[in-house]
């Protein structure tokens, strides 16, 4: 096997029912795409999910994988279906390690879904989800972050997947760059729209971080700055009210965007209760910051 992987279980950040495993594969070869976009949320991937060092993949035994864990998420660092990143050759290895999982989760680029798809989810022989970084359909936005996609090739993947029974979660960016607070939350609803359009059955709501230097440099610019918890508030809240679908806020490192430490708790329980139910709940009042 030439690629290596690291193991490890934790709860998960997004609040999902179920006991989720992760495993972090590390990637071989350059990435598929690299900007702003790319940089910043293979960032918040490794740092939600670096899990430590263990065992490489062909060396997990089946103890490691356990049938309480409903779902396996495999995270590299890059596209999962891209061959530079994880040779198609170890795909039966990953298959195998997933065999006592419910569902099987992995992120890839739109223009990367394809017949090496097919391929993966005929291997695991169980329901397989493919996680995209939609990030904004603000088009001015998406282009600054170099992504190398845009909304028609999203489209044409996520059609792809539904054709082929395949699951779609959408990664979206509350205040990306370029944006301010106002926009930013019209433009986070606009992306839900959008991907529960395109078929999605899982949305997750990002709050963009500072942390991979190029959006420090854009904040040195005025061109960013991380949102306010009530942004992220707002957007969930818009997300859940749709019941157009399952939508998570992340949670990692949240007390960052907070202002107030008299409410910050209980806002965070808050969101965490609406991710783990899916049922909008009344909103945190605080005389101190007024929910700001």
């Amino acid at each position: 096997m030439d690629g290596a992987a690291a193991f490890g279980v934790a709860d998960d950040l997004c609040g999902e029912v179920g006991l989720p495993a992760q495993v972090r594969l590390q990637m071989l070869g350059a990435a598929f795409y690299s900007g702003v976009g790319r940089s910043f949320m293979m960032q918040q991937v490794n740092d939600e999910h670096g899990l430590g060092k263990a065992p490489p993949l062909e060396r997990l035994t089946p103890q490691h994988s356990s049938p309480t864990f409903g779902h396996l998420k495999l995270y590299n660092s890059g596209s999962f279906f891209d061959p530079r990143a994880i040779p198609p050759a170890d795909y039966p290895a990953i298959a195998e390690l997933a065999r006592d999982f419910e569902r099987v989760i992995v992120e890839c680029h739109p223009a990367l879904v394809g017949e090496r798809t097919l391929r993966f989810r005929d291997l695991l022989g169980r329901p397989l989800e493919v996680a995209v970084g939609l990030e904004t359909v603000h088009p001015e936005v998406l282009a600054k972050l170099n992504k190398r996609m845009t909304l028609d090739q999203f489209r044409r993947a996520a059609e792809f997947l539904q054709l082929h029974g395949l699951a779609l979660r959408v990664f979206i960016l509350v205040k990306p760059p370029f944006l301010n607070e106002a926009e930013a939350l019209r433009w986070a609803g606009r992306s839900l729209d959008f991907a529960f359009d395109c078929g999605a059955t899982v949305a997750v709501l990002i709050p963009t971080r500072l942390g991979n230097g190029a959006l420090e440099a854009l904040a040195a610019q005025g061109l960013f700055s991380p949102p306010r918890l009530r942004a992220l508030e707002d957007a969930l809240d818009y997300g859940v009210a749709l019941r157009r679908g399952r939508v998570f806020a992340d949670l990692w490192d949240l007390e960052q965007f907070s202002t107030c430490p008299a409410c910050f708790a209980a806002r965070k329980a808050r969101l965490a209760d609406i991710n783990r139910t899916q049922q909008p709940g009344p909103r945190v009042a605080c005389g101190r910051c007024n929910g700001g």
